[in-house]
């Protein structure tokens, strides 16, 4: 299948390039785009690409392939709308989207979003084993534990090409643009505190919003969020759980901390299911699932299949087989929900200004 690559960034350079050059079974990248032409070009010769472009309009124009796969930063509901509107089946890593007025303007057509934790084989182990114990009625409580280090030095072993080629014009622009979509999320009073928050919760927590998606359905309500410590800093979200039981979430921004850690722990009447995930840019880092039952017995079950490549291997399936994604464009819209609905409770326990969306 001919794709083309939109961002080439630290993620495209750490994750899809190496994947994408040994799944030449199932992909020929075509195009590549990047605001930077050095990252793109970089890209390009990485993966064969003979054509290299610095505008996702003109790359969009000119085609020649069949699916587009969206891994800039930032929000991609626009580009997304303009792959979409061009015929394009599409690949978007998350977030989806800022806001909700960017999902509800995307056309009908083909769109997975991507969640990679949903396709860690340990994840859907751990899916299994809950359903056969009663599914989300047999839940007492999720708690999850993010211990995140700072991105450069998750990234130091990437040797990442860096680009130093962008307009800073272009970038302030862009960086006014995405201001914009949270301040229509948010409202423009929202302070920096709130925004602050919701640009975690977009970007990492997610993740995690995306996994109590799968395991319980997503929250509709959120008791308690409270933050400490300088931004990022730490957040902790607590709230029911659609079905039965109560989550928690505690999230901390570590700069020095030795490695990322990321622990979601599933307690039910007669026991629990705990996954423990290494850092995401490691390439067939297992995650662990550990499975405590009767008589106190441990299981553990490691499996080191790439959950990358799997999703990989899903949109595939997706595009040529119509087999449905674990996220579309309803689930990435439930995550921004629930996002906005943090923000919200934060501002109301705080007697901080909320407006927009999330109202």
């Amino acid at each position: 299948m001919r794709i083309a690559l939109v961002g080439c960034g630290a993620v495209t350079q750490a994750v899809y390039v190496p994947l994408l050059s040994r799944r030449r079974d199932l992909f020929e990248v075509s195009a590549v785009c990047d605001l930077s032409r050095t990252l793109a070009d970089a890209v390009g010769d990485r993966l064969g690409a003979a054509r290299r472009y610095t505008s996702v309009s003109d790359m969009l124009a000119d085609g020649g392939f069949e699916a587009v796969v969206m891994l800039a930063s930032g929000s991609h509901g626009e580009t997304v709308r303009q792959a979409m509107n061009a015929g394009y089946a599409v690949l978007c890593e998350k977030p989806l989207a800022l806001t909700r007025a960017e999902v509800a303007a995307l056309p009908e057509g083909r769109l997975m979003v991507g969640y990679m934790k949903q396709y860690d084989p340990a994840v859907r182990r751990a899916e299994e084993l809950l359903a056969e114990l009663g599914g989300p009625e047999v839940i007492r409580s999720v708690e999850v534990s993010v211990l995140h280090p700072s991105g450069e030095s998750q990234l130091a072993f990437a040797n990442l090409t860096q680009a130093r080629d962008v307009d800073a014009g272009l970038l302030a622009s862009l960086r006014a643009q995405e201001s914009a979509l949270v301040s229509q999320a948010l409202g423009e009073s929202a302070p920096e505190s709130v925004r602050s928050l919701y640009g975690v919760a977009m970007g990492s927590i997610c993740h995690d919003l995306s996994l109590l998606r799968r395991f319980t359905g997503s929250p509709t309500e959120i008791s308690y969020v409270e933050t400490w410590g300088p931004a990022p800093g730490s957040i902790e979200i607590s709230g029911p759980l659609p079905v039965r039981g109560r989550f928690t979430i505690r999230w901390h921004y570590l700069e020095d901390y030795p490695a990322y850690r990321e622990t979601v722990t599933i307690h039910h009447e007669k026991g629990s299911l705990e996954l423990v995930f290494p850092s995401p840019y490691l390439m067939n880092a297992p995650t662990t699932l550990t499975v405590v039952s009767d008589a106190e017995s441990r299981r553990h079950w490691r499996e080191v299949t790439e959950a990358f490549e799997v999703q990989l291997a899903a949109f595939h399936a997706f595009v040529n087989d119509g087999k449905p994604p674990l996220t579309d464009a309803g689930g990435g819209l439930e995550d921004i929900v629930t996002a906005q609905r943090i923000a919200a409770r934060y501002a109301v326990l705080h007697d901080l200004p909320i407006g927009g969306e999330a109202v």
